[in-house]
């Protein structure tokens, strides 16, 4: 999907199946457990982007994704003690792929003078869900963009990375089958390797869940207690939720790829409380502070902090699509919540940390 709003179109129930592994805490370096949160823009209600960094600080949320440079919000970021990842678009892919000095450019406009000014930028994402021709060029700019950021001495503090969705996997149930689905992304997977930085993964167990509520139980999808779990024959591993066993079939997908060390960070995943099957404030409730609860804990494959960025902040009024794109929100733009979430759920949930896989009949 485009590079402001979650991939929803496009997953098929087999793909959408297996990516579901971290989304709503993030863990920092020092694995001290945060919640981050994407920050969508595509609406004409928000509010400033000071009084939403206030509102990410106010709830505890120290982690933030924003797609593009947006100037206002990166001023209000200074010394917010907020981490960010911050995106290029999807047009800018080309530009940035084909030059080298514009690499140098976008850096040393965007972002070396937020860095030098207190905005903490941990990840720059080229692009989001990209796809077709494009694709092809992520590479040549996650190059060009490390180094550019090697000659402005950011090369350690910021890892570049590209934020892709379930699609790029074929085979993935049982998880421990999945493979990259194009060629392009072994070469991103070692890269990424190469470069100690992790895989950006969108996961969404709502729309494998829409897309075959008979194989897959609402339970299984939402963290929700009484799930079946499913055993993955190949490994022994036991999935008792489905967002469990998508981030691990994006592990396997790297092993394979020759890349086994690379970190998957969930940068997007969420359930929208109104407008399609299974949309409604208490399963969207569920469904995130089942994440916040489960991701301080990992998956079956790789227990301990996962981290993940829910999405997203703000219900969006303006973006096109199903009408559940415009319900991801937690909170209304009025900075009303949706509904009751517990931010500080993943610190205090240890009993909660059965991690579960939700591949019914894919």
């Amino acid at each position: 999907m485009s590079n402001t709003m979650p991939s929803m179109g496009g997953f098929s129930a087999v793909f959408a199946v297996a990516l579901l592994a971290g989304v709503f805490l993030a863990s920092l370096p020092s694995g001290v457990q945060s919640i981050g949160v994407c920050y969508g823009i595509i609406a004409n209600n928000l509010p400033p982007p000071r009084e939403v960094v206030q509102l990410y600080r106010s709830k505890g949320i120290t982690n933030m994704r924003i797609y593009s440079v947006q100037l206002q919000a990166l001023d209000a970021l200074r010394g917010s003690g907020i981490s960010l990842m911050l995106g290029t678009t999807n047009n800018d892919v080309a530009a940035l792929a084909g030059s080298l000095s514009a690499a140098t450019s976008w850096v040393q406009a965007h972002v070396k003078p937020y860095h030098s000014a207190g905005v903490t930028i941990r990840y720059i994402a080229v692009g989001n869900e990209v796809t077709g021709g494009t694709a092809q060029r992520i590479l040549a700019a996650m190059r060009n963009l490390n180094k550019a950021l090697a000659a402005a001495g950011l090369g350690d503090a910021i890892k570049v990375s590209t934020a892709v969705r379930f699609d790029v996997l074929s085979n993935s149930y049982p998880p421990s089958a999945a493979v990259f689905a194009h060629p392009y992304m072994v070469d991103i997977a070692r890269h990424l390797a190469s470069t100690s930085a992790p895989l950006l993964a969108n996961v969404y167990p709502y729309f494998a869940y829409s897309s075959n509520p008979r194989d897959i139980k609402l339970n299984y999808a939402t963290f929700q207690p009484g799930a079946t779990p499913v055993r993955d024959a190949r490994t022994g591993l036991v999935y008792t939720n489905l967002f469990s066993a998508m981030v691990d079939a994006m592990y396997a997908a790297l092993e394979k790829a020759g890349a086994p060390g690379v970190r998957v960070v969930v940068s997007e995943s969420g359930w929208p409380s109104a407008g399609g099957l299974g949309a409604t404030p208490e399963n969207a409730r569920a469904y995130n502070q089942g994440l916040i609860n489960h991701v301080a804990h990992g998956t079956p494959k790789k227990p301990g902090p996962l981290e993940a960025y829910v999405f997203a902040m703000f219900n969006e009024n303006q973006k096109p699509g199903a009408e559940t794109e415009r319900h991801f929100g937690l909170f209304y733009p009025n900075k009303t919540p949706v509904y009751p979430i517990n931010f500080a759920g993943g610190r205090s949930a240890a009993a909660n940390h059965t991690n579960s896989h939700g591949f019914g009949g894919h």
